[in-house]
């Protein structure tokens, strides 16, 4: 297993989750609610900004690696996937939304494991349909923990707006990365 920067910074973001976790179950007397959303929306944006960090620097240093290439996007999704559950434990998010999401990396994350498995992983290479729904849903998981006014936005609302269109795109993509698969699927299935 190669360890370099790149791979570093993708550890402290699996290591961030059990702390945006642990801030709300704090002693009530450690911090106050406001507090524990506004820890828990910088440990999330930090995590955020990670992640781009760490692709970009395993290009520009030329550190790029095929556990780092895996390792990134466990990462993500994990992050993201925590961040909705604790949303749900709060009521700033719907079941249903998280259900989509997380339900579609689970879904997106097999299909491309098998196609590289076949050889045919370029049919389900990241889009961007994929690229802006995971933007719409990495802005709207720090609002949605943040949960007060800022600069006079609605941050509950906005966020609220922003992972329910995360959520409509969840589906959108999905059912692109399908339909691009589909034609192997289908062979597949029509050579048993």
């Amino acid at each position: 297993m190669p360890f370099n920067i790149p791979i570093l910074l993708t550890w402290l973001r699996i290591v961030a989750i059990p702390l945006l976790i642990a801030i709300y179950y704090l002693p009530a007397d450690w911090a106050s609610g406001q507090e524990r959303n506004l820890i828990a929306t910088l440990i999330f944006i930090a995590a955020a900004l990670t992640d781009w960090a760490d692709g970009y620097l395993a290009r520009k240093l030329n550190q790029t690696s095929a556990f780092g290439a895996f390792l990134d996007p466990v990462a993500d999704k994990l992050m993201v996937a925590a961040a909705l559950i604790v949303l749900v434990q709060l009521g700033r998010a719907d079941a249903v939304v998280a259900s989509i999401i997380i339900g579609r990396e689970i879904t997106i994350s097999a299909l491309r494991e098998w196609m590289a498995k076949i050889g045919a992983a370029k049919s389900v290479a990241v889009s961007m349909l994929g690229k802006i729904k995971t933007t719409a849903q990495m802005a709207a998981i720090p609002l949605l923990l943040y949960q007060a006014p800022l600069y006079g936005m609605n941050t509950m609302q906005a966020g609220e707006w922003l992972i329910w269109l995360a959520a409509l795109l969840t589906l959108w993509s999905m059912g692109y990365y399908l339909r691009m698969a589909w034609p192997e699927i289908a062979r597949r299935s029509a050579e048993k």
